[in-house]
């Protein structure tokens, strides 16, 4: 088997040319590997703040929809599932067509929905809306997840896909709350928050056709298709995706994301009503605590990958799900001591986050061979969307509803216990400790053809 660190990540996109000198494209590789991360970054980060910015309009918009919290319930659920279903297929997708013919559509595509849902009538024409939203920011996620690792030289690849996840974080979490009850207080309708909030897509996919370049392995098999090459040939030439589940990492990082996600959209869905309803905190107080999830995810995404590029990705996965848990396990005897709440709500929000990124990245593509890296991102994040987006929220209620609001910090405790356990089986991938274990097995087969000549 290949040292896993030589597969999808050193998949580089095409250089400067044949002809430049080595340090030319060197630094041409370098400078694309900043500006597409960045790009991409941004993108995530629209992903984030499109999503996640009707919350904070919900009540504006109840009054002129006439919404209820369950609606809610569902428009979140229909997103997810869409979001989940397009991961899987987009995915695969953009191995066999490139990746700019999924990344460019798919940040046009919820932009425009963004834009649109400032026009709805009615629960009927935003459950369509949410759903479409699902869908193109499902293809973005896997797509722009595998690019950001083929881009990256592979002692920057863990801390490059935690900063080109980390603005989902911040604007989706801890920016985009502000960013909406601001704007609403400027225009006259929450219905112009959405078409403004839309327009930084148009520019990003704008840019993104001026400076994305197709990997080489997409490259090629698009070349293949247009000199009439038949499905046979091009089969032949890349792997099944039964490899995908053939890898050990990827079914493990699939258990593993649903026992995260679990925690994750518990805690997000019905934390408001811990904190309001279980602790008495006023709606300001509570607006402050949860402003922990955005900044605490912003850190982690980019401090715990960055970590694992030098430590491994199994012992940062290990350590975060356990002082996850322990951060939980304070949280539950916390009373209403606002600044308590925020770091240790801040310390399991670094841990979830990061943990997050690391499933949805290195650890799955760098498991499998370049040509199903994004195959590879697409199948964790879609099932753990459906499940954990989908379903685990419902689990979540049903738990509030019957056994206390409280009750739901046992439901994340009990996701991250899961991926715990998960983690104990994982196949190290970070090049730093592969690069190491190879360099161990050559020095002892080294002294033993020592020995025995």
């Amino acid at each position: 088997m290949k040292n896993p660190s030589s597969r999808p990540g050193d998949s580089k996109v095409p250089e400067a040319g044949p002809e430049a000198p080595a340090h030319e494209a060197t630094r041409s590789a370098r400078r694309y590997e900043v500006r597409i991360v960045a790009l991409l970054a941004v993108g995530f980060g629209l992903v984030g703040l499109d999503r996640n910015i009707i919350a904070p309009l919900f009540p504006a918009m109840v009054e002129d929809l006439g919404l209820t919290y369950q609606d809610l319930g569902i428009i979140s659920g229909v997103l997810a599932i869409f979001w989940g279903l397009a991961s899987i297929i987009a995915g695969n997708l953009s191995d066999r067509i490139g990746r700019r013919k999924v990344l460019i559509p798919a940040v046009v595509g919820f932009s425009l929905v963004c834009g649109f849902t400032g026009a709805v009538s009615g629960m009927g024409m935003l459950l369509v809306l949410r759903a479409a939203m699902g869908l193109f920011e499902g293809a973005y996620t896997p797509t722009s997840i595998a690019h950001t690792s083929e881009s990256s030289t592979p002692s920057r690849r863990g801390f490059n896909m935690g900063l080109q996840q980390s603005l989902f974080a911040l604007l989706g979490l801890g920016v985009g709350p502000i960013i909406a009850t601001q704007l609403l207080v400027v225009l006259s309708s929450w219905r112009w928050v959405f078409g403004l909030v839309a327009l930084p897509g148009f520019i990003v996919a704008f840019l993104l056709y001026r400076i994305l370049r197709e990997p080489e392995h997409t490259a090629a098999a698009g070349k293949v298709r247009a000199d009439g090459g038949t499905a046979e040939a091009q089969a032949g030439d890349r792997p099944s995706r039964r490899a995908i589940f053939a890898e050990r990492n990827v079914v493990l990082a699939t258990a593993m994301l649903f026992g995260n996600f679990s925690c994750v959209f518990v805690m997000i869905s019905l934390m408001p009503s811990y904190l309001t309803d279980h602790l008495g905190l006023p709606a300001t107080d509570m607006g402050f605590v949860l402003s922990a999830f955005g900044v605490g995810g912003f850190v982690g995404y980019i401090a715990l990958p960055a970590l694992s590029d030098r430590l491994g990705r199994k012992p940062v996965l290990f350590a975060a799900f356990v002082i996850g848990i322990a951060a939980l396990l304070v949280f539950r005897t916390l009373g209403a001591n606002l600044a308590a709440l925020f770091v240790v709500l801040f310390v399991a929000a670094v841990c979830e986050f990061g943990a997050l990124c690391l499933l949805t990245g290195p650890v799955v593509t760098e498991a499998v061979p370049a040509a199903l890296v994004a195959s590879a991102a697409g199948l964790p994040i879609g099932i753990g969307e459906i499940t954990g987006g989908g379903l685990t929220p419902v689990i979540g209620g049903f738990v509030a509803q019957h056994f206390g609001i409280q009750s739901i910090v046992v439901v994340a405790i009990v996701g991250l216990a899961i991926s715990l356990t998960m983690s104990l089986f994982l196949r190290e991938t970070a090049p730093v400790r592969t690069k190491m274990r190879n360099d161990g097995e050559s020095a002892r087969t080294g002294a033993a053809g020592v020995t025995t000549g």
